[in-house]
């Protein structure tokens, strides 16, 4: 397209001009000259989060950190409307569902980062990587998404010619086009999958920027933009992630100018935020869930429904939500959100009631009390943006019903590790949506993904194909059966119906406590355009224009 060209030549200019500029990049100051583009040099964009990337491979991980970097870089068949749920096109222009059997027109003229050409074949090799024991580039280490988002789902997938994938499901499954739109789903190069290429450490897709510098030493990602993108865009010439743990020191990072937009922000800080002259705070209702989840793999307790019950009813989720989130989210009471479809509306919070919980641990034999290891992040996420003193208001709550807590705090990248390999007794824990869809919530996080033993309601960890999104080993029959139908039926409200009654289980049997539904929140500079906060996908930061 005209307008594309242009924006080659005057990114291609920008690259020699601003070299000087780039290299200061290096330094341990962000401000100055990296932000405005001001006497001819670099325009860059300045992201500050709380938590680096542990890796730049989009099937290594269930990490939202990673994604934020490679949806920079990589792009799907289908992508997420921006600011929306809606379904677009991605690197798919066309595409058709019946059934069983799904057909995708593939865009034609898409070059890679390393210059080759997109074609189906990069798609089916992407797929294989990911899932595919019997492909020699297998990635024997990928992460729990491979299964939910394609491997348990695909029997097949054939190309007609380089431009057209045909895929045969292994059952109708209603939200597997919404897969095809996650993070985790995106097309990487087959000649980079098959070459000498460090996934961990380059990354190699058809988004509209490509990695500059991995400065792991310093929590630091720097993108620029990438000259035969195919798409509009981007109207920056660099992006850098910036790493700030804390959210005071990235809030006043914000006011100072250091940043341009930055997100993972508290009450506190939306307060420094909103007093300040040079930004402002936006806000949009999220797709997410903190929760606080039962490794009953791990903890005999817990197997017990009357104790996960009464930790419920001891823990004051709404003094959590109301003093320590206050003004950011609401109290959970189900595992799916108000915005999607499925939500019961018929459900209310645990109240906070530590008679009860004391009755309910007397009748499961534990009125004593019992021990157990809280693991948290360190790093403020979306759906948690205060994990200490939440974790220390549960030890305080559940200290005053005769159990006692250990609180376990670890930096996000280690967090992930640890749980996933269920290695925690407990563990504050959150998500947010993939795909927009109740089965993201519902399948992903609370379906073991094997079948559960006869005559119990929870699985061992280490049982082969166990789902390790399941931070709590619950295996439930009857919610599990009730998901599965959901899957399979296309109708909408047939679906929402089914859901309705699987999470009316979960909140009876209470494998997580619900703690809060949180809105996304982002700081943003006041010389930030057309930066639209997306509660699903994104960031979609080639839209970004600096003024």
């Amino acid at each position: 397209m005209a307008g594309n060209d242009s924006q080659v030549s005057r990114r291609s200019f920008l690259k020699a001009a601003g070299t000087a500029t780039v290299a200061a990049t290096a330094t341990s100051s962000v401000a100055g000259c990296l932000g405005g583009g001001d006497g001819g040099g670099t325009t860059t964009l300045r992201y500050g989060r709380g938590a680096h990337s542990a890796t730049l491979d989009p099937q290594n991980t269930t990490s939202g950190e990673v994604a934020k970097v490679t949806n920079q870089a990589y792009e799907g068949l289908l992508g997420f409307e921006p600011g929306e749920a809606a379904l677009t096109e991605a690197l798919a222009t066309d595409w058709t569902m019946d059934g069983a059997n799904v057909t995708l027109q593939l865009r034609e003229d898409v070059t890679f980062h390393d210059g080759s050409e997109f074609t189906a074949d990069d798609f089916i090799a992407t797929y294989r990587r990911f899932v595919d024991d019997d492909y020699e580039y297998h990635f024997e280490d990928s992460s729990a998404y491979g299964p939910f988002t394609l491997g348990n789902w695909i029997d097949s997938v054939e190309k007609d010619g380089d431009y057209t994938l045909n895929i045969t499901l292994t059952q109708t499954y209603a939200p597997f086009l919404r897969n095809l739109a996650m993070f985790a789903a995106v097309v990487i190069s087959q000649d980079a999958i098959e070459g000498d290429v460090n996934l961990d450490e380059e990354m190699v897709g058809t988004g509209p920027f490509e990695l500059s510098e991995l400065d792991d030493a310093n929590n630091r990602i720097q993108l620029t933009a990438f000259d035969d993108y195919w798409g509009e865009g981007p109207n920056v010439d660099e992006v850098l992630f910036l790493t700030r743990g804390q959210n005071s020191t990235r809030a006043q990072a914000l006011v100072e100018e250091e940043m341009d937009i930055i997100d993972g922000l508290d009450p506190d800080t939306i307060g420094t935020v909103e007093d300040s002259e040079t930004a402002s705070v936006e806000t949009v209702q999220g797709i997410n869930i903190g929760y606080m989840g039962f490794n009953m793999s791990r903890v005999e307790a817990f197997r017990d429904r009357r104790v996960r019950q009464a930790i419920s009813y001891a823990i004051d989720t709404e003094s959590i939500v109301e003093n320590i989130y206050s003004g950011i989210a609401t109290q959970a009471d189900q595992p799916i959100p108000p915005a999607l479809f499925g939500h019961n509306d018929d459900l209310s919070p645990y109240p906070h009631d530590p008679e009860q919980a004391r009755t309910l641990l007397e009748e499961a034999g534990y009125g004593d009390g019992f021990s157990f290891e809280l693991t948290t992040f360190q790093n403020a996420r979306g759906y948690n943006p205060a994990p200490l003193p939440t974790a220390e208001t549960i030890r305080s709550n559940l200290g005053d019903v005769g159990i006692e807590v250990t609180i376990d705090d670890r930096q996000f990248s280690n967090y992930l590790t640890y749980t996933s390999e269920g290695r925690h007794d407990a563990a504050l824990s959150g998500w947010y949506t993939d795909n927009a869809d109740p089965d993201n919530f519902c399948y992903v996080l609370l379906h073991p993904q094997v079948e559960s033993p006869e005559g119990q309601d929870w699985v061992s960890w280490d049982t082969e194909g166990y789902n390790t999104s399941n931070a709590t080993a619950w295996a439930n029959s009857e919610y599990m059966d009730l998901i599965e139908q959901a899957q399979t039926t296309t109708e909408q409200s047939e679906r929402a119906d089914l859901y309705n009654d699987a999470v009316e289980i979960a909140h009876e049997e209470a494998p997580w406590v619900y703690i809060d539904y949180a809105e996304e929140v982002r700081g943003v500079n006041n010389r930030v355009s057309n930066y639209p906060i997306s509660a699903i996908g994104g960031p979609h930061l080639e839209l970004v224009e600096l003024e």
